[in-house]
Order: C-alpha cells, then sequence, then structure tokens
C-alpha cells in the first residue's frame, strides 16, 4: 500500500454534550480515491471540517505526508495542498465562473494581469482533467454540474493535491454525476488524493479504493472496496440489516383527490417550464414523475403547491377549481389539505437561522394549537417538535439548535416531519431522499408507504430512478415540460423510463422566453 497522504490518529471532536467524533483515525494512501461512509449525523461532516481548519480538534493529530501538521483555518489547509468542495457550493451567484475561482488569489494589486495569468492556468487544468467552464458566466446561470466543476477548478488552481468532496453528488444529475467520477479518475491518475464523504454505496463500490465506515462519531470499519459489498457496508453503517421490503397494501380504486388538467406553467423569467400536461391522483396511490432534473418537474410541483402561477389549464382539488383567473397560494392549498416537500430544502423548506422547533412548524405557524392570542405558545410547538423527532428519529434532538446545524438529512427530516404531521390528504414531495443516508431512505419510504396505505394521495418528484420504481404505483415521465409517457409499477424498467425521458418519441418543443401572453 502507498504511504499515506493524509492521517488522522484520534481525533476526537465534542460540540456541548454532542460527542461527534471519537477517537477517529484514518489513512489515505496517495493517489488513492478514499471513501467515507456512515449515517446522517454520523460525524463525517464534522471530521472532514477538522481536517479543512473550519473546526480543531479537541485532541488528536493530523500528518500530511507524514509530517505532523497544525491546521488552524482553512488558510493554512490549501497552504499543505488540502482542497475542498462543500455539499452546498461556496460561490457568490452573482460572480462569473473566473471571478468566484480568482477571489482571494487575485494575483496581485492589477487584476486584469492576474487574471491574464489564472487564465492560461485554467485552460491547462481543463485540458488535462476535462472540466471545461464558461469562465465568464455568472454563477447563477450555470447548471449545478458546472458550478460543482468551478468548486474543483478553485482547489485545482491553489495547487491541491489532496481533494475531500462532501456528498459531491446530492445535488447533482445521474448523468452529471457520470461526468463527475470521469473528472476524479483523471486527477486521481495525475497523484490527487481524493476523500469522498458519501451515502450512496453504488457511488462508493463504482469509484472508491478504499472505504471507512462511520456510526455515531466513531470509525467502525475499514474495508478494501473490491473486497466488501453494499449488504455488508449498509449493515456497518446502521448496525443492524435493513429492510428489504415493506408493505405495500393493495390499491383500492380510490376516489379522485387531485386532477391536473391541460396545465401550462412559466417560470419567473419567462421559460415555458410545463406544456399542457394532464393526470391525476386517486386516493391510495403514488404517482411518480421520473425525468433529468430540469425538464418541468419543480415548476410543476411549486404550481400545484400555490407558489407558481398558472398560465392555463386547471387544477381541480377538495372540491376548488384553481385557473389563472382563479389563482391560488400557499396558504391556501394549506388550508384545503395539500402539503409540499419542496426539492430545495435550503432556499424552500427551512430557514436556516431559525431554531430548529421554529422550523417545524413554518407555514402553519397560523395554526390556533400554536397560538395563544397574540404570542405564539412555544410549550406546544417544543413538545410537538420533541413528538416529531423521536418518530422520525431527528438528531440530535434539541429543539433550540438552529436549523443550520443539522446535518443534510437530518434537516431533511424536519421537513418531512412537518408536512406528513399536518395530515394532508395529497403530498407533494420532490426528491426526498436527496443528501439522506441509506438508514433514513429506508425510514422515509416507510413513512410515505404507510400514508399511501391509509389512502392518501402522493406525487413523487425523483432523479433516482430505483426510488420511483420502488415507491409508485404509476410513474409519469417528463421531458421538456411535456408528459412524454405513463407506465404502471410493473411495467416500469430503466430502459423504458430512460427512452421516456430521453424523449425517443419526439414529442414537442418548448418555447422560448417571451412567448408567454
Amino acid at each position: 500500500m502507498a504511504a499515506c497522504a493524509l492521517e488522522l490518529i484520534q481525533i476526537s471532536k465534542r460540540f456541548g454534550l454532542v460527542k461527534a467524533n471519537q477517537d477517529i483515525s484514518l489513512c489515505v494512501p496517495a493517489g488513492s480515491i478514499h471513501g467515507i461512509i456512515g449515517e446522517n449525523g454520523a460525524g463525517k461532516s464534522s471530521l472532514v471540517n477538522i481536517i479543512y481548519g473550519f473546526y480543531q480538534a479537541d485532541s488528536g493529530e493530523i500528518r500530511i505526508q507524514g509530517q505532523p501538521i497544525k491546521i488552524q483555518d482553512s488558510k493554512q489547509a490549501i497552504a499543505a495542498g488540502i482542497g475542498m468542495v462543500h455539499q452546498h457550493f461556496m460561490l457568490v451567484e452573482e460572480f462569473t465562473a473566473l471571478e468566484n475561482i480568482m477571489l482571494g488569489a487575485e494575483g496581485g494589486l492589477l487584476l486584469h494581469e492576474g487574471e491574464q495569468r489564472v487564465r492560461q492556468r485554467l485552460a491547462e487544468l481543463s485540458r488535462l482533467y476535462g472540466l471545461e467552464v464558461p469562465l465568464d458566466t455568472p454563477v447563477n446561470q450555470l447548471a449545478v454540474g458546472v458550478q460543482q466543476r468551478i468548486e474543483i477548478l478553485k482547489t485545482l488552481y491553489r495547487e491541491a493535491r489532496i481533494l475531500i468532496l462532501d456528498e459531491p453528488t446530492g445535488v447533482l444529475t445521474p448523468q452529471e454525476a457520470d461526468e463527475l467520477f470521469k473528472i476524479l479518475r483523471a486527477l486521481k491518475a495525475d497523484g490527487v488524493t481524493i476523500l469522498l464523504i458519501t451515502h450512496k454505496l453504488r457511488e462508493i463500490m463504482a469509484i472508491t479504493d478504499q472505504v471507512s465506515v462511520m456510526r455515531q462519531g466513531k470509525m467502525v470499519a475499514h474495508r478494501v472496496t473490491a473486497e466488501t459489498s453494499m449488504p455488508e457496508l449498509a449493515e456497518l453503517m446502521v448496525g443492524r440489516k435493513l429492510q428489504q421490503s415493506f408493505e405495500r397494501l393493495a390499491r383500492p380504486t380510490g376516489e379522485l383527490l387531485l386532477q391536473v388538467r391541460d396545465l401550462t406553467v412559466y417560470d419567473r423569467q419567462g421559460w415555458l417550464r410545463v406544456n399542457k400536461v394532464n393526470f391525476h391522483v386517486a386516493a391510495g396511490e403514488v404517482v411518480g414523475i421520473a425525468g433529468v432534473s430540469g425538464n418541468g418537474q419543480t415548476e410543476l410541483l411549486q404550481a400545484l403547491a400555490g407558489i407558481l402561477p398558472l398560465s392555463s389549464g386547471e387544477i381541480l382539488f377538495a372540491g376548488q377549481t384553481i385557473t389563472a383567473q382563479q389563482p391560488s397560494n400557499p396558504a391556501r392549498m394549506r388550508d384545503l389539505g395539500m402539503a409540499h416537500v419542496p426539492e430545495d430544502r435550503h432556499r424552500m423548506g427551512l430557514v436556516l437561522s431559525f431554531a430548529a422547533d421554529q422550523s417545524s412548524i413554518l407555514g402553519y405557524q397560523r395554526a390556533d394549537k400554536y397560538n395563544q392570542g397574540w404570542r405564539l405558545e412555544e410549550s406546544v410547538i417544543r413538545h410537538e417538535y420533541a413528538e416529531r423527532a423521536e418518530q422520525f428519529d431527528i438528531r440530535p434532538r434539541d429543539p433550540l439548535l438552529g436549523s443550520s446545524h443539522f446535518s443534510g438529512g437530518n434537516q431533511q427530516k424536519i421537513v418531512l416531519a412537518r408536512e406528513i404531521g399536518a395530515e394532508p390528504s395529497v403530498l407533494l414531495v420532490g426528491q426526498p431522499t436527496r443528501g439522506v443516508d441509506i438508514g433514513a431512505i429506508e425510514f422515509i419510504h416507510q413513512q410515505l408507504m404507510t400514508m399511501r396505505n391509509e389512502g392518501k394521495g402522493i406525487v413523487l418528484v425523483s432523479v433516482e430512478l430505483d426510488e420511483i420504481m420502488r415507491l409508485a404505483d404509476r410513474i409519469i415521465v417528463m421531458c421538456d415540460g411535456m408528459i412524454t409517457g405513463e407506465v404502471s409499477r410493473e411495467e416500469a424498467n430503466e430502459q423504458i423510463l430512460g427512452l421516456l425521458m430521453a424523449n425517443a418519441l419526439g414529442v414537442g418543443v418548448n418555447e422560448q422566453p417571451g412567448s408567454s401572453a
């Protein structure tokens, strides 16, 4: 085995009463791709934040290329050749790609001279590793996968030889993830050492050389990837065998809860996103909506939830007809019995500066049970949060902890607990397990199936075909804002869905901005 490019010796870190890391030891061989897996809250992100200097360990030692090193901030980490791509990108969205890469490393007082040097170096890096990026385009106009390339280029421009990626595919489409893996293999071939933090076992098996498993703040196992399996790793992660299936009651022919007729929706930039879509949802069924991210699924859910206005068509729900002339809003849709788990929990599901118990009632804060005159009943809110935290295994349990301090998976549980706890007749759920570990995925799927078995209707949007095929009774496929086909659960397979996702039958072409009335 190659010498350790990065070595951790007995690293421990405590946050108040929470032991985030306990005596962690790890050797990452030079020029390898090393995975770290574990449930949400297992301590993975805390550990890599110590390596990158965001946190300081309470005890233990870090060695780079065999030499002990003190890393007290990210500047020292960068100087030691460590780069990090965070789960939620650290980019200034209004800046161009080039400006983001140069930020903090401008190369002198005369920016134009530094800019030329940066462009030359980035051209070399792009050619070497396949990291093509439109340097003069503002970041907020770029796809998520391209934004991630910018983050990687930032680290390489600063001459990182140890690259840490924290949940790098959590917001990527399958195609973007494949492109990322090509880049990582090219980096490895050039001797870069890569530490990959993820909960996706397929990715671990596909890309890593070795894998280490964390559970409840401890390192519990190290494996050579070629000598292990997904079932073994899953059991090591959660400390028990996972349930392979769940009870799916025979689907009754339930009443229609939701009907969508010729629905057309434009986004706020004037792009046609949903084009004459028709479907229905009956009581006791999950309707899955599959498609490559960015093909109208997000806007469809937002229109159903009352967030985006309709251009034409109608939504029939709870005895009400919603049209462009008779619009709705999120509060009204909630009152009618529709709940919404948005795809982006940070932008639309939580207020990150709020305490967990406050985030747990967002959208429902005006309900009588939470109010006493002009004051919120904090004791009622905290009691309810405690019950939901227990039911959904939200960690840590502290109701006053800021929402931003929870791991991504536990943030998702806060949102799910809130929306499922409202007991809606129809639940709209976008990417329910994005950034969530395998144990939590099992739990979330069980909760959705329980709702279905109780006669609720669910509209499920997911880019994970395995998830769609496991949960949905019927699967609708969207491409370019239109429905390109529908298949039953029994008929569905990846080949059929892939053809429909690519619009192999050639259904229509969307209009350009400004074409709306």
